[in-house]
């Protein structure tokens, strides 16, 4: 990828890909950018489904990450409701489902993930939904208005997010978990205990080791969701929110390297180096972690990714070297997180779980791996900047709550 591209052409719509497409113009390139999306509306932001436009502080209109006027302007080529159905890489060249051939000479696989759904959930029933999308989000909206009883299924981020919102507006919510906790593949065990414990003061139950054996109707409607012990929770709505899974069966069907997401080296190159992957779709080696491959599912993973590939597509060989940033908002609970931490790196409390602001500083013998705070910003910020320059607070630093972390900023030299 020394020389620069003739055209470009990138799959997906959203945060990243129009990322990718807007960085390569900030950057100065001349070439020809062709933007393919399968939704008919302008390319929008996903995070306020779940937080701002599910409350009604946000409308539709709001989300838009450009006005229409802004492909012509910035001379992009915009293929909305268009549909990628095979990649010839010998040819360079994609099909798409509407029968156009699109060719390229470099490609961006900005596919995104999915949610993941029940096996048993074969066909439609009212009251049942997921969120993905803003069709999604605005059939859940007013389902929302009507419910007074409301399971959730899965309490990670997005379900969490939901519940708060549910239980906010008076309905008697049940969040059905998998694993022992809540947010277990993403935080600490320290933060999670807070997390839920603020949604039980809200009113939220949950059950944790629970597996859901089916869905209960009552003619064409949701009425219960059926646990595998035999429990009956009453609902008129379900949401379903167990998790994602990587578009990469593109990828996987033209032969590229594909293990939970397209795989990609340092400059987020797919094993055939006319073709790219950032995002949600792209497994990468995670710098702060020996290179292990790491998947995220982060906006700010997509932004940061999709900057760097612009310009690593103009003669940039820096390796993908950024902090990954992460941010939920829970029922008057904001959760940031910086940096990635495994399921066996320690903890150390920083503040009183007990007062709602506190953060949980990540450990992997004396390296610092991750931050996760509540109601604490000045602690995030500060832990954006240190995991960025490979610096780590002792211990007994990160616990004493007056020990100013700007000043290791300052004072101390990168590990």
């Amino acid at each position: 990828m020394n020389a620069r591209p003739e055209s470009v052409v990138i799959v997906g719509a959203g945060q990243a890909g129009l990322q990718a497409a807007a960085s390569l113009r900030d950057e100065g390139y001349e070439g020809v950018i062709r933007l393919i999306g399968d939704e008919a509306g302008l390319p929008y932001q996903r995070p306020p489904l779940s937080k701002s436009f599910l409350t009604g502080d946000v409308a539709a209109d709001e989300l838009s990450l450009e006005e229409a006027h802004w492909f012509d302007d910035a001379r992009i080529e915009w293929l909305a409701d268009e549909r990628v159905s095979a990649i010839d890489r010998r040819r360079r060249r994609l099909s798409l489902a509407s029968g156009r051939i699109v060719p390229y000479d470099h490609l961006v696989l900005a596919t995104g993930s999915r949610n993941r759904t029940l096996p048993f959930l074969t066909q439609p029933t009212h009251g049942v939904v997921s969120l993905r999308s803003v069709s999604d989000a605005q059939r859940l909206r007013t389902a929302l208005g009507e419910a007074r009883r409301v399971v959730v299924i899965g309490g990670g981020f997005l379900g969490l997010e939901v519940a708060s919102i549910a239980a906010a507006r008076g309905c008697d919510v049940h969040v059905v978990e998998s694993v022992d906790r809540v947010m277990k593949r993403a935080i600490s065990a320290e933060m999670s205990a807070a997390c839920a414990a603020h949604h039980q003061a809200a009113g939220v139950r949950f059950s944790f080791d629970a597996r859901v054996a089916g869905i209960v109707g009552h003619g064409e409607s949701v009425s219960a969701v059926e646990l595998a012990d035999g429990a009956r929770l009453d609902a008129d709505l379900v949401l379903v929110a167990a998790g994602v899974a990587p578009n990469s069966e593109l990828a996987a069907a033209c032969g590229l390297s594909v293990f939970n997401g397209v795989i990609v080296d340092e400059r987020l190159r797919t094993s055939d180096p006319a073709i790219s992957a950032i995002g949600d779709c792209a497994a990468f080696p995670y710098a702060f972690d020996g290179g292990d491959l790491l998947r995220l599912e982060s906006v700010q993973n997509a932004v940061d990714q999709a900057r760097h590939v612009a310009r690593s597509l103009l003669g940039d060989a820096t390796p993908y070297d950024q902090t990954p940033v992460f941010w939920s908002d829970q029922g008057g609970a904001r959760l940031q997180i910086a940096g990635v931490a495994r399921r066996l790196d320690s903890s150390v409390v920083r503040g009183d779980p007990a007062s709602g602001a506190f953060s949980v500083f990540r450990y992997r013998h004396h390296r610092l791996t991750g931050v996760e705070s509540c109601n604490r910003p000045a602690d995030h910020m500060s832990a954006r900047r240190l995991l960025q320059r490979r610096i780590s607070p002792s211990r007994e630093q990160a616990a004493d709550p007056s020990f100013n972390l700007k000043l290791l900023l300052t004072t101390e030299e990168a590990v």
